[in-house]
């Protein structure tokens, strides 16, 4: 970490669902919440709670100082929607898959 940057992940105190086109693609009461310094505050989700079956594997892949690298899945209307550190530098993270837009109730 650089010297001010800070990075948090605790359990959400409140369910996430992720909806695309009308279609749900996530529900979990399990999700993460990351604070980043300079980010939103982002859901991260396990993978049993999202519907895997939906989305295909994308050949992008960032990098983030911080994190790792990220691997990212696609809807055929969205490309990059969703995003996974499968060997983050932030543990709490590991498989938890992330989405752009997330509804918290």
């Amino acid at each position: 970490m650089t010297p001010g940057h800070r990075i948090t992940v605790e359990p959400s105190d409140r369910p996430v669902r992720v909806v695309h086109g009308g279609q749900v693609l996530a529900e979990s009461d399990r999700a993460l919440v990351l604070r980043e310094t300079g980010c939103p505050a982002r859901y991260y989700i396990p993978p049993q709670d999202v519907r895997l079956d939906l989305l295909t594997p994308s050949a992008t892949h960032t990098y983030c100082p911080f994190k790792g690298t990220a691997s990212y899945w696609s809807l055929p209307d969205a490309a990059d929607l969703v995003w996974a550190y499968p060997e983050p530098d932030v543990a709490a993270i590991r498989d938890h898959l992330c989405f752009y837009e997330v509804e918290v109730r």
